[in-house]
């Protein structure tokens, strides 16, 4: 049996997608922990649900001071609609050397000088963009400490990670992989949950990220104490159980 490392390091894609290793015979993704409790086995068990969850109608979201980076967003609600097919696109672009979409209607409507990406549409399809463009925020470890400022919920658990970011950081050295679809689990008008689908070598991994509504953006729910951003994680065959939606 053959094993390649893809470990993404100890910084904040490392605090939220570290991947521990690739066992490529065995099929066994191991998805590595940012806590001292060390590594965690990673679960299929999200590979069973559903393709699409409808949208339910009870909205929750995080009752937290306005985050400076989502003040004059002003983005259009939109289609309501859960995204069941590929989301048109304007083009694809590079962040962060992560190929990631861009839609006058769904957003970003505004880049930082840092090269963040953010003004999302209000609505679940806005939800998938910001999560694309969140993976890659997370892939650059240069700024790991910035970025969960700017694209976390503001509280505690935001607070709690910075602080383990500012303890903690360690470049990873390694390639993060492209992104090849998402998978909507649940939607709200403002609370979206979804699984991204990344190509690791002949199969697929994917981590489960909760988006909230916060001050006129989509902000990323910061983890439960001890847990990586992204978990659960799993690993797929193939993109069957999901809508597959790549720029490579």
């Amino acid at each position: 049996m053959s094993e390649e490392q893809t470990p993404f390091g100890r910084g904040f894609v490392a605090a939220s997608i570290v991947i521990g290793a690739v066992v490529v015979c065995g099929a066994v993704l191991l998805i590595g922990s940012l806590t001292s409790s060390g590594a965690t086995p990673a679960t299929a068990a999200h590979a069973q649900q559903q393709a699409v969850v409808p949208a339910r109608s009870t909205p929750t979201g995080a009752a937290t001071p306005v985050s400076s980076r989502t003040v004059g967003c002003n983005r259009s609600t939109g289609d309501e609609s859960v995204p069941q097919q590929p989301p048109a696109v304007d083009g694809w672009e590079v962040s962060s050397r992560i190929v990631v979409p861009r839609s006058s209607g769904y957003g970003p409507a505004r880049t930082d000088a840092d090269g963040f990406r953010r003004c999302f549409a209000h609505s679940p399809t806005g939800a998938v963009y910001a999560a694309y463009s969140a993976y890659a925020a997370m892939a650059d470890q240069d700024k790991v400490v910035a970025t969960a400022r700017k694209l976390m919920v503001p509280g505690p658990g935001t607070d709690a990670l910075v602080h383990e970011l500012q303890t903690d950081q360690s470049a990873s050295g390694y390639t993060v992989p492209q992104l090849a679809g998402f998978r909507v689990i649940d939607a709200s008008p403002d609370r979206v949950s979804l699984m991204l689908a990344t190509s690791v070598n002949s199969a697929y991994m994917s981590l489960t990220l909760t988006l909230v509504w916060h001050a006129g953006d989509w902000l990323l729910q910061p983890p439960a104490a001890g847990e990586p951003v992204g978990a659960p994680f799993a690993q797929h065959r193939d993109l069957s159980d999901f809508v597959a939606w790549s720029g490579v």
